[in-house]
């Protein structure tokens, strides 16, 4: 087995489930064993001996989330949850009956405990390798052998179970879904954290990068006593998702890595998963510079995060009297893009989120893009100072993409807030979008040529360097309200959507993901996407994987 990093520890549970561990220990999730249900993909809920539907015994209710509670197994819903834990003294902690994760009622969010995980996970070994003749599985043979044995692979395990496991890996890989699609269990409102996972392990150059070795956890020396490394992490996660194990791993060591790196994200608060994104970026750019003493604003990094991410944007603010232009250049990780709401019907006295019908207009990403390259005069109150007339100005802006990266991170603007009334909301509009983007008349070359009547100007080299035509790997999607949702990841793999939400994947087809908010979406380079097409069959099972842990 490998060997965890001394400095690691699980996330710490809320207080209100160590206190029901300290009082109940595992016989909870032991109990909860025999209603486990898996299904063949990997997904485990939980269900109940009777064949009727659960309902909530407060509403009767049999829609929406429900909780199944670990004290007096009785059902309730997402409304009820806290009344039944008010009336009941310590009934605290329930499990969700749809996903098989743990809740607390008071909390009242996902918390995550390593010993659940385990249940679950040893439910689910057993559900998969227990033979037809009704002999005691492996998976239940290794649970025992592990707790009698003392930790070593070679003492867990007889070389009849070994074979039989190496079987049942190979049988997994050679399933109709490709290596390395593997389902992210959720660790406690973390589905802003799994979908951007799925997404950069997809991402071919940045997953070719980590699976060839650019950086390997087992020799890498930046780890220290007291601060992980978020590159280890993430190699140790490609190394999971890679292994040819189909059942859902649990990114738990990654998340605290994170948290040291992200001090003021640390908590089991749902995040925003766009703002999460470019905190590991920076967190692996971080890590680079320290180790190359570079200079961490410089914009020709090529630290993975950077030379498979980074683009460059361009900025022309022209005066309004004198025309002159003055120009400046910002390197990027993403391009936040506005959505075009101007025949949007108005938001409801609620401030709250509106939802489309089949009627309202649809917003489309060139629309988007054509809005993000147009110019905008700035308002009275933002003129700038005019170097030619020396004094400040009138003034137009207008932004344009000097440099395309590898792989294109579109951030769609869904979240806005209102100077007026001082309040937030959510724009809940579908979002039309190819599947071949062709980024040629958002260059800079492009732009300014279409701003002076389409006039020949001599552009510096770059641009025709890294081709302009792209192909969609992967979507985030959100679902819900600004206060309460959910983070679902889309991506296509070898022309065929698949659904990544936390721990269960399925295969989709492509009307479902149009019909999801996207709210990140990930374009690669067309030749970059074609080959990775074609190298699928040839990825190798990671050599570096766990074979009993996660």
């Amino acid at each position: 087995m490998t060997t965890g990093n001394p400095s690691y520890t699980n996330p710490k549970p809320c207080k209100h489930l160590a206190d029901y561990k300290l009082n109940h220990g595992l016989s909870g999730y032991k109990s909860l064993q025999k209603h486990l249900k898996t299904a063949p993909h990997g997904k485990t809920s939980v269900g109940k001996p009777s064949t009727k539907t659960p309902r909530c015994i407060s509403c009767d209710g049999f829609q929406g989330r429900l909780y199944f509670c670990l004290i007096c197994s009785s059902v309730s819903c997402l409304d009820h949850n806290l009344l039944h834990t008010q009336s009941e003294v310590g009934h605290d902690v329930a499990v969700d009956i749809e996903r098989a994760e743990l809740y607390c009622c008071v909390c009242c969010d996902q918390v995550y405990d390593p010993d659940f995980d385990k249940a679950v996970m040893s439910k689910h070994i057993m559900g998969i390798t227990g033979d037809k003749n009704g002999d005691e599985s492996i998976g239940k043979r290794l649970v025992k052998r592990r707790r009698l044995g003392s930790g070593v692979v070679e003492e867990l395990v007889d070389s009849k179970i070994s074979k039989q496991l190496i079987s049942m890996r190979d049988r997994r890989a050679k399933s109709c879904y490709p290596l390395g699609l593997r389902g992210l269990n959720n660790l406690g409102n973390t589905c802003f954290m799994n979908s951007v996972l799925q997404a950069l392990l997809h991402a071919p150059p940045f997953r070719n990068y980590f699976l060839s070795g650019g950086h390997n956890h087992e020799t890498c020396r930046k780890r220290s006593v007291d601060q992980l490394c978020l590159s280890c992490d993430i190699d140790v996660v490609f190394s999971a998702a890679f292994s040819g194990d189909r059942a859902p791993y649990s990114p738990a060591q990654f998340l605290y890595s994170w948290w040291q790196h992200s001090a003021n994200l640390a908590s089991y608060e749902q995040k925003d998963a766009h703002e999460f994104f470019i905190s590991v970026l920076d967190g692996i750019h971080e890590k680079e510079v320290k180790s190359r003493n570079q200079n961490r604003d410089n914009g020709d990094c090529q630290c993975i995060a950077h030379g498979v991410f980074s683009g460059l944007l361009r900025s022309d603010v022209t005066c309004m009297t004198c025309g002159f232009t003055s120009t400046t250049f910002d390197p990027c990780v993403d391009i936040s893009l506005d959505l075009d709401t101007s025949n949007f019907p108005p938001k409801n006295t609620a401030n709250k989120s509106i939802k489309p019908d089949a009627n309202s207009s649809m917003s489309t990403l060139l629309g988007c893009l054509d809005l993000f390259t147009r110019q905008e005069k700035l308002g009275s109150d933002s003129k700038l100072y005019c170097q030619n007339c020396q004094e400040r100005q009138d003034s137009a802006k207008q932004m344009s993409i000097k440099r395309l990266p590898l792989v294109l991170c579109l951030h769609i603007k869904r979240f806005e807030h209102s100077p007026v009334t001082k309040m937030s909301r959510k724009i809940d509009r579908y979002l039309q979008f190819p599947l071949s983007l062709d980024m040629t008349p958002y260059l800079s070359s492009s732009v300014v040529r279409n701003r002076f009547g389409n006039r020949i100007f001599a552009f510096e080299s770059g641009e025709s360097d890294i081709s302009a035509e792209f192909e969609i790997f992967a979507a985030v999607t959100h679902a819900g309200t600004l206060e309460s949702g959910h983070y679902v990841n889309f991506l296509r793999l070898r022309n065929q959507w698949y659904k990544c939400d936390d721990a269960w994947i399925n295969e989709v087809d492509e009307g479902m993901v149009r019909a999801s908010q996207c709210y990140m979406m990930f374009y690669v380079q067309k030749s970059l996407y074609q080959k990775a097409n074609e190298d699928w069959s040839h990825l190798p099972i990671s050599p570096r994987r766990n074979m009993f842990g996660q």
